[in-house]
């Protein structure tokens, strides 16, 4: 049935985004593996000042996010001044496609790339293109290939979800470099807190005026309930996306525990150590009993199966014990499932899930 009022270009085509599921009917002790949450939970110095904000719920919090910029870049050593915070990357990532798209411009993202840069991007009225990956890892070059005089911004997750696969600093750059100049590059860091040593690509974003890096509190932070982001990058790009930012995107509980847990650098070593280990053990158990997997440098193992048909049931077979996982068939990676890495007891009850759909013993 068609209508008198429609929608511009584009907004049709989005089907609405479908979180990880976080229970089984029927079922009451489920392990909920399907998001990439954090098993230890916020950190108590995040969760002792969302408290003492309590008072404060009937006060408008701040437009400017003076003091969480100024703690992101006291703990990353980045100017404040080139600091945007939002409700999780995702809200950054919709910003830059209003921003800088709409009809008639390209939006690149890459094969398995998170599915919020192709739903921004319709959004806003711009085409999305989709670039091969090379088993499972972005090309530089089949992105370059695909720029064109309508391409406005390029989409790249460094470490990539769902895969967990990284480019290194030396193909990041080079993208920057061979991009056009009136193309921005926008490194999705969600995931950078989990590669030790790794900027997400501040340096870059420091250095050029094309790069634009986003970040997460949702991750290793584990404030995902509170929807908490943040994008740094030059500052031409920032002052633009003020313009376009809301005044009161963000409330002040969600300011003042972020502020507080990135602060507690504690928190982030302990989680970030806690989850390599784990995340090896995972793997390597999984392999031992015939499901591999990419390298992960994330905090979920991309689990492969023979086919489509064997992922399906095997994720049936978990959800059975209670155990949630994630299909990625919308991911164009129908033949696996992505794992998030839990505590000790939840990694070694999936592990011996598997196997027994598998008809092994661990």
């Amino acid at each position: 049935m068609s209508h008198a009022i429609e929608p511009k270009p584009g907004i049709l085509q989005i089907a609405p985004y479908q979180g990880g599921a976080s229970h089984v009917d029927g079922v009451r002790d489920v392990i909920k593996l399907s998001s990439n949450e954090n098993p230890a939970g916020p950190p108590q110095s995040a969760r002792s000042m969302f408290k003492k904000a309590e008072h404060l719920l009937n006060r408008y919090p701040s437009t400017d996010h003076a003091s969480l910029r100024a703690a992101i870049g006291e703990v990353h050593d980045l100017d404040p001044e080139r600091i945007i915070c939002g409700a999780g990357s995702d809200e950054l990532i919709h910003m830059l496609c209003t921003a800088y798209t709409g009809p008639g411009t390209e939006v690149i993202y890459t094969e398995h790339g998170f599915a919020m840069y192709r739903l921004s991007a319709l959004a806003s009225g711009a085409t999305p293109v989709e670039v091969p990956e090379h088993e499972r890892k972005v090309d530089v070059d089949r992105i370059l290939d695909a720029v064109n005089f309508r391409t406005r911004l390029v989409f790249i997750a460094n470490p990539a979800n769902p895969t967990g696969t990284m480019l290194g600093s030396n193909e990041i750059g080079r993208l920057a470099a061979e991009l056009p100049e009136n193309v921005l590059l926008v490194l999705d860091g969600a995931y950078a807190e989990y590669v030790d040593g790794y900027d997400g690509g501040a340096k870059l974003a420091t250095k050029r005026e094309n790069v634009v890096m986003t970040r997460t509190f949702s991750k290793i932070y584990a404030l995902g309930g509170l929807r908490v982001g943040w994008a740094y990058g030059p500052s031409h790009v920032i002052e633009v996306l003020n313009r376009v930012r809301g005044p009161f995107n963000l409330g002040t509980l969600q300011l003042v525990a972020a502020e507080a847990a990135v602060k507690d650098r504690e928190f982030v070593e302990k989680s970030r150590a806690e989850n390599a280990r784990l995340r090896t053990w995972l793997a390597k158990a999984l392999a031992e009993i015939g499901v591999m997997s990419d390298t992960s440098t994330a905090n979920f193992v991309l689990a492969r199966f023979d086919s489509e048909e064997e992922a399906s049931a095997c994720e049936a077979h978990l959800r059975g014990d209670g155990i949630l996982v994630r299909k990625v068939g919308g991911y164009k990676l129908p033949h696996c499932l992505r794992i998030t890495v839990g505590d000790e007891p939840s990694c070694r009850r999936v592990v011996h899930s598997i196997a027994a759909f598998k008809g092994q013993d661990v």
